[in-house]
């Protein structure tokens, strides 16, 4: 596997619109600017401010404050992105494009369920959730994501995303990208494209699933060797 700059790296729009920018804030949802369309981000969720800032995450924190429902409704890629962010702050948005589908990807194998809700597209640049791609557009290094709610994520969800971040956190965003170049869902979902044509096909989650617990499974068939 070659290794390679992050500074190399560019995430392009793959959409037929070349322009996709935040226009306003109100009344909880995200409006974006999609060339002569405007797409709604749905951010009614989260207590939203333009000037909203969480304190740092400590390891023990929320112990008797975290969210009390096991089942939070509807977390959105938002607020995972936001937990992932305050737990290894500034990085480049490749890489928080690969941890946040990798989030997706373990949720769906070691808890069974969704992590998030939105849409994971297959980019010549590896799995891309597009609702995310639309807020970072333009950006290279991001550190901080105002329209999600970290501590929306009940206990599960975090031990989740920090047993994401303790194996794949210290990766360069390349290697992500390669790897995800290498595993199954990436794949079939570019099939018939070239290497670096654009394309947006959503990645099924039921091949996500099924691909991630094979390896879960491979992994506990050589344990027990």
């Amino acid at each position: 596997m070659s290794k390679w700059n992050d500074t190399n790296i560019t995430l392009e729009d793959e959409s037929t619109f070349s322009e996709n920018t935040i226009t306003s804030k109100e009344d909880a949802v995200v409006r974006v600017s999609m060339g002569p369309s405007e797409k709604v981000v749905n951010t009614s969720n989260l207590e939203f401010s333009e000037d909203t800032n969480f304190e740092p995450l400590k390891d023990g924190d929320w112990k008797e404050q975290r969210n009390p429902d096991p089942e939070p409704p509807r977390i959105q890629v938002f607020d995972v992105a936001a937990y992932i962010l305050q737990k290894m702050k500034p990085m480049t948005t490749m890489k928080l494009q690969k941890l946040v589908y990798y989030s997706q990807a373990w949720s769906l194998v070691w808890d069974e369920k969704l992590l998030f809700e939105e849409d994971i597209e297959a980019w010549a640049n590896g799995p891309v959730v597009r609702d995310l791609f639309d807020y970072h557009r333009g950006m290279y290094e991001i550190s901080t994501m105002p329209l999600g709610n970290p501590r929306l994520l009940n206990q599960k969800q975090q031990d989740t995303v920090d047993a994401v971040l303790e194996y794949y956190g210290h990766r360069s965003a390349q290697w992500l990208i390669e790897l995800t170049h290498m595993e199954n869902p990436w794949i079939e979902a570019r099939k018939g494209l070239l290497p670096l044509e654009r394309g947006n096909r959503v990645i099924p989650l039921d091949t996500i699933a099924d691909y991630y617990s094979s390896l879960l499974a491979e992994d506990n068939s050589e344990d027990e060797e």
